[in-house]
């Protein structure tokens, strides 16, 4: 079963209290609706503090147009990729020895919330000393599930080449596509909720030799599932302003309603129960996702606690928040042979579950 060797994490530098958050959005939205203070309320009940943002808070008071915010999309995008694969290749917290550049065969690149021809890997190729002849496998879309969904292809790709060892990288400038004059209940919603981050993991091929020390998380299994006819749920509406958010109120009713079939099915299919997964991966999508989880799956609060944290002190930061969940973990070094299920949900409606067992 192919390993998760490392994995590390970064966010930019402006962090931002939720109540600055508030504040500032409060002065945009003002006048804009008849219940603006009721719906400003989604800022103190989303059990979030702090979130970190690419730009100073001031720069979002004003409306900036889709070539500047995507430039600075890229830039960060280079800057901050680089340095969370060279984080991850020397990450001596999980890491017996540290991994070449040249020792990469294929890279993951996984986001949403900015666009790059050539794309963000084949630029940090000409910064970072990795091979002329790594794959590169640029992922766009899938927002929330990114991270998991990337996890995944890096699965099936180590299935068929178990020799090979690749990268995926999950970079999300979530605040770049924030529109000051988009007066809409979807984008007050997804300003109290989303944040920027950078994620890097790594994973071996069973013939690899693998570097990490303790115990790793090795991928066992994983499972996709579309929801049809679902593509107003979540996503981008794109117009000559940039990206506005779409952000459907019914998504936690929907995950109470549909996750739990679709986690049984896959358990079901392992030979396993809900009983034998002792650690939840979950991505923190909002507090009313997570309750929906429990609700869904059965699971007592404990099960998410680590997602509420990071939740609380990052946002949500689309593709890469369900990998700084995953680092939690490989941190606490579970047990050998205890098993864990990751779970992110994304546009399409979609979902996607690996089921993680520690060896």
């Amino acid at each position: 079963m192919p390993v998760i060797e490392s994995i590390y994490t970064l966010t930019p530098d402006h962090e931002i209290g939720q109540r600055d958050a508030a504040g500032l959005t409060k002065q945009l939205f003002s006048g804009k609706f008849r219940d603006t203070e009721r719906l400003l309320r989604v800022f103190d009940n989303g059990d979030i503090d702090t979130r970190y943002i690419a730009m100073p808070l001031e720069w979002y008071r004003e409306a900036h147009p889709f070539g500047e915010r995507n430039s600075l999309y890229i830039e960060h995008a280079i800057s901050l990729g680089s340095e969370a694969i060279t984080g991850c290749l020397q990450n001596r917290s999980l890491l017996n020895e540290e991994i070449g550049y040249e020792e990469i065969d294929a890279i993951f690149y996984i986001s949403s919330s900015g666009i790059s021809t050539p794309s963000i890997e084949a630029r940090i190729m000409n910064l970072l000393p990795f091979r002329d002849d790594v794959k590169r496998i640029p992922v766009w879309g899938l927002g929330c599930a990114g991270g998991a969904s990337g996890m995944s292809r890096a699965f099936d790709y180590c299935l068929a080449h178990p020799d090979h060892r690749v990268l995926v990288l999950c970079v999300e400038l979530c605040s770049l596509t924030f529109q000051a004059e988009d007066y809409t209940k979807s984008n007050l919603v997804g300003a109290s909720l989303f944040a920027d981050g950078v994620a890097c993991a790594v994973v071996a091929g069973d013939k690899v030799a693998h570097r990490s020390f303790g115990t790793v998380p090795s991928i066992r299994s994983t499972l996709s599932k579309l929801m049809p006819d679902s593509e107003d749920v979540m996503g981008w509406d794109v117009d000559d302003t940039g990206l506005h958010v779409i952000f459907s109120k019914s998504i936690p009713s929907i995950i109470t309603e549909w996750l739990g079939p679709f986690v049984h099915e896959f358990l079901r299919k392992e030979g396993l129960s809900q009983s034998d997964i002792r650690h939840f991966v979950a991505h923190p999508g909002g507090k009313k996702v997570l309750l929906a989880y429990e609700e869904a799956l059965g699971f007592e609060p404990g099960m998410t606690e680590i997602s509420r944290r990071v939740l609380r002190k990052y946002g949500n930061m689309s593709s890469p928040t369900v990998l700084f969940v995953l680092e939690q973990f490989m941190m606490k070094q579970p047990e050998a042979g205890e098993k864990g299920l990751m779970a992110a949900l994304g546009p399409g409606f979609s979902g996607e579950l690996l089921l993680l067992e520690w060896q």
